[in-house]
């Protein structure tokens, strides 16, 4: 499977954050939309089927790229 990525992961992660706060506090139209849209692209992203499932498959994968990224010791 083809994995997106880890930036465009980590962007989609604080995308769905920043939206679920804004959701909480005054959850219009525009940011139902937009929430729905970015859930998908996550699931989509991370071949899940629940924000749930992509937001933990998603930061599995980051924290995966970050200890892959280090440099040798």
């Amino acid at each position: 499977m083809l994995m997106a990525h880890p930036a465009v992961l980590r962007d989609l992660v604080e995308q769905y954050e920043t939206l679920a706060a804004l959701h909480a506090e005054a959850g219009g139209q525009e940011v139902r939309q937009r929430m729905a849209d970015v859930t998908y692209t996550l699931c989509v992203s991370t071949g899940t089927r629940d924000v749930d499932a992509a937001l933990s498959a998603a930061r599995e994968r980051l924290g995966t790229a970050a200890v892959g990224s280090l440099p040798p010791a």
